[in-house]
Formats: structure tokens, C-alpha cells, sequence
């Protein structure tokens, strides 16, 4: 009878070390990371929902005042359905190629936007109507939270990353999770160009401005931020 007690004792001590072991190799503080970078991303695609939600309206006044803009306008309702028909679950920000994808949609219509908005400026008419100022604050709002969410991501990406990688809890990572490092928002090597807008044929035609391209963000360590957000 003494023996099986003291091998049940020896059995329960060891699987308390293991446990003990594993705790303070990270086992516990890789799932946390991993969730809230996860959780933080349903708030990136939520501001993208948002801005997506406000192209229509804001097209229809545009096309309302300013319908021989016909090109631009279709650049923004296809740069949109781009954007919006890409979409990746949180399985997805470990696979560099399908996050790039998605960025490059979002960067795409970011840009469409920007000719869209060198293209109002030759129609003061529509800048003093209540709606269309309505719905560009509400669109300038959403690229902000935009900027917000998409920082706040790379944050949490990194500190996820960073854990994955340093010792004790790469232990962890490796042998229980098998843990693979989140992409990362970077910004856009095409952000830095202004778009070019042609407005040949408009009597009285402003000469286009730069457009700002403010949905760009990255993680310290990776590439700066083209421009910033309004």
C-alpha cells in the first residue's frame, strides 16, 4: 500500500512541476497576447465598415453636382467593391501575402479618395451644401479612427510578436501553440505620390492639390507613415 501512495505522490508532484514550468515559460501570457491583438483587429475592420458605409452617399452628391466626373467616380465605387470584397479572419494575420492583399485594397481606395477630393475643390458649389460637408466630416472622422485602430493593432501585434520570440515564453510558443508572428500595417510606397487629376475642359479649373493619403500607419520598427491623419 505504501508503494502506490508514493507513486501517486510522485506522479502528482511531477505534473505540478510541469505546470508550475509551464507558467513560467509564458503559456498562459501567449493566448492572452495573441486574443487581444485578435480582438483589436475586429475594431480595425469595424472603422473600415464605417468609411466603406459612407462611399455611396457621398458619391451620389458628388455625381449630383459634379457628374462629368464620371472617371473618378467609378474609380472610388471600384476601388470600394475591391476593398470591401476582401476579407481575411483573424486565422489570416499570420499570412503576410493574404494581409497584404487586404491592405492594398484599403490603400487603393484611400487613394481614390484623395482624387476624389482634389476633384471638389473645383465645385464650391458642392462644399457649401449641408449634406455633402456632412458626409466629408464623417469620412475624414472614419480615417482617423482609421489611423487609431490600425496603430492600436500594430501595437498589440508586436507586444504579441515580441512575447512569441523572448525567452521563457518562446518555450511555450514553439512546443504548445506552435505560435506564428501577426503582419504588420505598413505604410504604402505609393502614398507618398500625389494622385494626378486632369481638369482639362473645366472653365476656371483650380490647379489640383495634393491629396492626402492619411490611412497609413506601422508599428515602431517598420516603415514610417507617408502622411499623417487629419
Amino acid at each position: 500500500m505504501t508503494m502506490p501512495l508514493v507513486s501517486r505522490l510522485g506522479r502528482f508532484a511531477i505534473v505540478a512541476l510541469a505546470a508550475l514550468g509551464l507558467a513560467s515559460c509564458g503559456v498562459n501570457s501567449v493566448p492572452t497576447k495573441e486574443e487581444a491583438a485578435k480582438a483589436q483587429w475586429g475594431s480595425v475592420q469595424s472603422a473600415y465598415q464605417r468609411r466603406a458605409d459612407l462611399i455611396p452617399n457621398l458619391v451620389e452628391s458628388v455625381k449630383a453636382a459634379a457628374g462629368s466626373e464620371n472617371q473618378i467616380l467609378a474609380n472610388v465605387t471600384n476601388a470600394r467593391a475591391r476593398a470591401t470584397s476582401i476579407n481575411i479572419t483573424t486565422d489570416d494575420l499570420s499570412k503576410p501575402e493574404e494581409f497584404a492583399k487586404f491592405q492594398a485594397a484599403q490603400n487603393q481606395l484611400t487613394q481614390a479618395l484623395g482624387q476624389l477630393r482634389t476633384v471638389v475643390e473645383a465645385y464650391p458649389q458642392l462644399q457649401s451644401q449641408g449634406r455633402f460637408a456632412d458626409l466629408m466630416t464623417a469620412l475624414e472622422g472614419s480615417e482617423n479612427r482609421i489611423n487609431v485602430e490600425r496603430d492600436r493593432y500594430n501595437e498589440k501585434a508586436q507586444d504579441y510578436n515580441t512575447t512569441i520570440r523572448t525567452f521563457p515564453a518562446i518555450m511555450a510558443a514553439k512546443i504548445v501553440y506552435g505560435a506564428k508572428p501577426l503582419a504588420y500595417f505598413k505604410a504604402d510606397e505609393a502614398a507618398a505620390t500625389a494622385p494626378s487629376v486632369n481638369f482639362n475642359g473645366m472653365a476656371g479649373a483650380p490647379t489640383a492639390a495634393p491629396a492626402v493619403n492619411d490611412n497609413v500607419s506601422a508599428p515602431a520598427g517598420t516603415a514610417t507613415p507617408a502622411a499623417a491623419g487629419q
